[in-house]
This record gives structure tokens, C-alpha cells and sequence, in this order.
């Protein structure tokens, strides 16, 4: 494939022209994985200024030389290939689970010829008990909406609303609540929330309007919209809605809620860019996907001014509010939002985990522990830490330190029940001597050993010390060459941040300055990282730091198939 040579890595003890004859399945790993990327944020940025400068003819030339770019069509197959739904088949039952695979469906990403199939649509259970429609598309749709999405997304990011947070990079629930707290904790901020609650906005959106509005391929679109689902053997129309699972989906409803805000103002008289501020009302939106807030000084001007205007916006598109979950509610009396919940006391605004959100939490770990009342501890231990650390990890910006001790109390109770019932003829002091030790000065810490004789324990939820959240820019764009540099240094910190408590990765971090020995790119939550040893195990390597490194999946992949 002659297209794939200028990102092709020479093979080493080989040269270009001898690598051109290798297997397909050789090819993929040599893929030179720096220059792709370059080459794709290079167009990416040429798009952004298109936009600002409400260049549409541009705009599209720069999204299909990117759709035709070689380099932007490996990124789209690395990026359906490599994350949790790389071993979940759409309705034609393929994978692409290997290299040569993997390089074949290069040839395959054009938009002549191409046509889209219907989702394989299976329910997964939601928090409330309802269940919640999900799409699976083909391989070769999710790679062909990773690659449209390539040449969608900075226009999406470019015309977002500031005080949008949900599935869009480098922005998340911890900015969303950072804002909420930034506009609600003065004695003098609003005082009246609106909660609002869009009724299945994934399913209800209107295809005219996003054939009309969404800036893309149309024909490739509308594909997509009305490829219909196969669910237990039998197809089904879509008349509307875009299908929850597919790679663009999220994109897409952000884009067609996106101007909610600036309706608002233009409705309130609110101006919030001009040297002259205004904003009488204490109007703010901050929404996260299909969930949001509306604050105001007045009930009133939530009630009849702001939701009209909002009902009358979705209407447009297909949508509305959901009238049970949609209310209005003052600050004094608390509201939940993202698994927080938000409160006044005696004028000061407290942020903690919502009893919803604790409760379903502490339920997912007596499921766990139940389906492990017959394995071992050490087996037991490396269930549950993930779990404790993410949910902590989440909850550590808020004031959550109560409910951290509440956590652990409650954890440690479901285990001497899980211990009692394994050994109903023992004594307490019996079961605490086999289960629990004492543990950097923390007693009744469960413990065991694993095959090599090492001591694991299990995580409490108090270890994880509160740490406050820097919220994002507003106006930050990710795709924008100037604040490229912004960017790098959030994303560095937010890296260290998460790996605090993980004194080898940080340390490993640290020294290789947060970037890919091997790639020269920046080591992210969203890309991964792999520990390799550089002199291998079963030649004497041992786990120690100085013969450790960090690696993207992909390139630790290349490095020991020796491209």
C-alpha cells in the first residue's frame, strides 16, 4: 500500500524498501505513530482557524483532505482497536484483533462506495432500574465515525458552549462541579436552580435537524441515522435519535445542544463577553451531556421565562425535558447533580457525595464481595482497590472526608460478614488474625499474599487525601495550535494528580518528563500506559525502577515485534 509510506518506520536491521515486502500483519507495526499524529493535528488546527474565520467552503476542503489521510485513518482503526469495546462484535460478528487485520481495514475507510450497517442494539440496566438502549456498530462503521469525527470535532470544540463539560476532551464532571461551586458559593450568588433532565435525548433527536445543522458529509450521515438496529434477530427502523455506543454519537448531541446558553442571554439581555458586564438575573448554565443546571436570582424568572425558552429550543431538535426528573429548587434545600450533592449551610455551600450516589457504590461492593465468597483473599483485594480508588479518586475534590470514614466503616462491616460466613466455627480473634493486621499504624486492614510472597492490602477510602480541582479555561480549545501549550501543562499535572498514590508509575512519570521514550507524545489517561522492562523477566530483568519504563500500549506492541 504505497499510501501507508510516509508513516511507515523503517524496521531496524532493515531498509523502506525492504519493509514495503513485509506482511500486512509487520506493516501495522510499523507504523510511525509520531508523524501520524503531527500530520492529523496539523489539519485539525488549519480547521479551527477555518472556522473562527467562518470559512465553510475551507472547512470542508480540510475535512476531506483529512478524511482521505492515510495517517488519520490509522489513528481512527487504532482508536475503535484499542479501547473497551475493541472484543465486542457488531451484527457481521467481526474483530479486528490483529495487525494484519488491523492494516487491511486501511483500504477499506473510503467514502466511495461506502455503506453503513445497522447496530446490533442490546439493554444494559441503568441506576434507576430502567434499562438503557445500547448500539454496537460494525468495526468498520465505528472506524469510519472515529474518522469523520477527526474533522468534526474541532469544529465542535471551537463553537461549544464555555460551560459545556460532558464528552469533550480534557474536560470533565470535576470542572462541571468546580463551576457550579465557583457561581453558587458567595453570599450574594443565585439562590434558585433549575435541575434540568432531557427525556432520551440519544433517541429523540431530530435527523432533519442533524442533516441540516451538522457540519459533515451528509450522505455518510444520514447513513448513519437511518442504518435501523437488529435487536433479538429482528431489524427495526430509526426514525430518530442517533444510536447510544457509536463512536460520534456523544459529539453529535453536544452539538445539537450547543447554543442553549447563548439563547439565554440573548432572551435575558445578558451580556458576559463585553467590557460592560451584565447580568441581572445571576443566570448561568453549566451542562453536562443531556443533564444540566440554570441558576437564578428568582424562581420566577425560572419558572416563566428560562424553561420556556428552553422547551421552545428542544423542540426544534426533536427533544424535551423530562417532566419527573426537571424541578426547581433552592440552594438552602440541596440538589443532586453528577453522583454530588450540593447544599447551603447557614450560607456556606458544601459539596459532597450525593446517599444515591453512596448507596449504589456500597452496593456494587457487597455484589462483588458476593461473587467472591469462595475466592481468595489476594483475589478478593485486587477486585475491590480499583473500585475504592476510582470512586474516591472522583469524590477527593469534594468535602468527603466524613463520608470516606462512613465508606470504610460500612466496607470493613460486609467483610467480617464475608469472613464470619467462611468460617462459621472460628473465633473473632481467629478471623481477625487471618484476615486483618495492623497496617501503617491502620488496624482491621484486610490483608493477604500473593504467589510470590508479597503483602497486599486492601485500599481505604480515607488514604485518598482531598485535593481541589482547577477547573479548565473556558475558552481552551484543544485543537487550537495556541493553547497547545495550556494543554500540555493541565494534562500534565491532571497525569500526576491521578498517579499520586502510585508512588512507581509517578516516579516513572516523572523522570521521563510525562512523554513516550519511544513515540516522543504525551502519556495521557485517555492513551494509556504500559510498564515495560527493558531487560526482559525470563532473561534476568528484575521489577526495579531503573529497569522500568512507560510506554504507549501500541508502542510497547512495536517494541517487541522489533519495528
Amino acid at each position: 500500500m504505497s499510501s501507508c509510506m510516509p508513516i511507515i518506520r523503517t524496521m531496524t536491521g532493515c531498509n523502506a524498501s525492504e519493509a514495503v515486502h513485509r506482511t500486512s500483519s509487520m506493516m501495522w507495526q510499523l507504523i510511525d505513530w509520531e508523524r501520524a499524529t503531527l500530520i492529523v493535528k496539523s489539519l485539525q488546527a488549519r480547521i479551527v482557524k477555518a472556522v473562527q474565520a467562518q470559512s465553510w467552503k475551507r472547512i470542508r476542503d480540510l475535512q476531506r483532505l483529512l478524511n482521505h489521510s492515510t495517517s488519520a485513518k490509522v489513528l481512527a482503526i487504532r482508536r475503535v482497536t484499542e479501547n473497551t469495546g475493541k472484543r465486542t462484535a457488531g451484527i457481521d460478528g467481526e474483530l479486528w484483533d490483529s495487525p494484519k487485520r488491523k492494516y487491511e481495514a486501511i483500504k477499506d475507510l473510503k467514502n466511495q462506495g461506502y455503506k453503513s450497517s445497522p447496530v446490533r442494539r442490546i439493554k444494559i440496566p441503568k441506576s434507576n432500574g430502567k434499562m438503557r438502549p445500547l448500539g454496537i456498530p460494525t468495526m468498520q462503521d465505528r472506524a469510519m465515525q472515529a474518522l469523520h469525527l477527526l474533522g468534526l470535532d474541532p469544529i465542535s470544540e471551537t463553537l461549544g458552549d464555555v460551560n459545556s463539560y460532558g464528552f469533550r476532551p480534557y474536560r470533565s464532571c470535576a470542572d462541571a462541579i468546580t463551576k457550579c461551586h465557583k457561581i453558587l458559593c458567595r453570599k450574594t450568588s443565585a439562590v434558585w436552580i433549575l435541575e434540568g433532565d432531557i427525556k432520551g435525548c440519544f433517541d429523540n433527536i431530530s435527523h432533519d435537524w442533524l442533516v441540516k445543522n451538522i457540519p459533515m458529509n451528509k450522505r455518510i450521515l444520514r447513513q448513519w441515522l437511518k442504518s435501523g438496529y437488529m435487536e433479538k434477530s429482528r431489524f427495526f427502523d430509526s426514525e430518530s435519535g442517533t444510536p447510544q455506543g457509536s463512536v460520534i454519537s456523544p459529539t453529535l448531541s453536544n452539538m445539537v445542544l450547543d447554543g442553549l446558553s447563548k439563547r439565554l442571554d440573548e432572551a435575558l439581555g445578558i451580556r458576559r463577553k463585553d467590557t460592560y458586564y451584565k447580568n441581572p438575573y445571576k443566570v448561568h448554565l453549566i451542562r453536562y451531556a443531556d443533564d444540566f443546571i440554570v441558576t437564578a436570582s428568582d424562581k420566577s424568572i425560572l419558572s416563566k421565562t428560562v424553561k420556556p425558552i428552553i422547551e421552545a429550543f428542544l423542540r426544534d431538535r426533536g427533544l424535551e425535558l423530562s417532566e419527573s426528573k426537571t424541578k426547581i429548587t433552592h440552594i438552602n434545600d440541596g440538589f443532586d447533580f453528577l453522583g454530588k450533592h450540593l447544599r447551603k449551610y447557614h450560607g456556606k455551600l458544601i459539596i459532597k457525595p450525593s446517599k444515591t450516589n453512596v448507596k449504589e457504590f456500597l452496593r456494587k461492593v457487597q455484589e462483588t464481595i458476593r461473587k467472591h465468597r469462595s475466592s481468595k483473599t489476594s483475589t478478593l483485594i485486587r477486585k475491590l482497590t480499583p473500585k475504592i480508588r476510582g470512586w474516591c479518586m472522583y469524590h477527593r475534590m469534594d468535602c468527603s472526608k466524613q463520608t470516606f470514614a462512613y465508606i470504610d466503616h460500612r466496607i470493613w462491616q460486609i467483610l467480617w460478614k464475608w469472613a464470619s460466613r467462611r468460617h462459621p466455627m472460628k473465633s473473632k480473634s481467629w478471623l481477625k488474625q487471618r484476615y486483618f493486621k495492623r497496617v501503617k499504624g491502620i488496624d482491621w486492614t484486610l490483608f493477604a499474599y500473593d504467589e510470590n510472597k508479597n503483602l497486599l492490602t486492601l485500599m481505604r477510602a480515607s488514604q485518598v487525601r482531598i485535593q481541589r480541582h482547577i477547573i479548565i479555561r473556558g475558552a481552551a480549545n484543544p485543537y487550537d495550535a495556541k493553547d497547545e501549550l495550556y494543554f500540555e501543562h493541565r494534562t500534565d499535572q491532571l497525569m500526576r494528580n491521578n498517579l499520586a498514590d502510585r508512588n512507581l508509575l509517578l516516579y516513572l512519570y516523572n523522570r521521563q518528563n510525562g512523554y513516550c521514550p519511544r513515540c516522543h507524545q504525551k502519556l495521557t489517561k485517555q492513551t494509556g500506559t504500559h510498564i515495560h522492562h527493558k531487560i526482559p523477566k525470563y532473561l534476568g530483568g528484575k521489577s526495579n525502577a531503573e529497569n522500568l519504563v512507560l510506554l504507549h500500549p501500541v508502542c510497547h506492541m512495536q517494541l517487541h515485534h522489533g519495528c
